[in-house]
């Protein structure tokens, strides 16, 4: 496979990771009543909730997107942050041009792309962090 194919086919997995796993989550947290269907608007501490599965989805995107890479972890982590953060900062225009608070707090619009780099990066060096000492033990004849 050609290098190039290989680092998008990384960034691209770590995108679908944590996209497909928010809006699964999502669908569960509707469908069992934990959050209201529309057009009622959640509370504040169930938005805090879709915020927090939402980083823990974001470093398991970033840790895939890592393992995948062909080389160069990290920097392959950087790349889905940086996309990670252009779409949340989409999100946060729309939520300001389509209706603000009937969508939801300011803040948790905020946070999206607020937490895209961190948690990715956070994510990416876990996951080169097991692919070094993977490597380590590989060469290490007492183990």
């Amino acid at each position: 496979m050609k290098p190039w194919l290989a680092s998008a086919g990384a960034v691209a997995a770590g995108f679908i990771v944590t996209a497909l796993a928010s809006t699964a989550a999502d669908a569960v947290m509707h469908a069992a009543g934990i959050f209201p269907s529309a057009p009622r608007l959640m509370s504040d501490p169930l938005f805090a909730l879709a915020a927090a599965y939402r980083a823990l989805f974001t470093v398991a995107g970033g840790y895939t997107t890592a393992r995948l890479a062909p080389n160069r972890p990290v920097r392959h982590a950087w790349i889905l942050a940086g996309i990670g953060l252009v779409a949340g900062l989409a999100g946060v225009v729309a939520y300001y041009t389509i209706g603000g608070a009937e969508l939801g707090p300011a803040w948790y619009a905020i946070s999206i792309p607020v937490e895209a780099i961190p948690c990715v990066w956070l994510g990416g060096r876990l996951a080169a962090s097991r692919r070094s000492s993977a490597r380590a033990s590989e060469l290490d004849p007492q183990t």
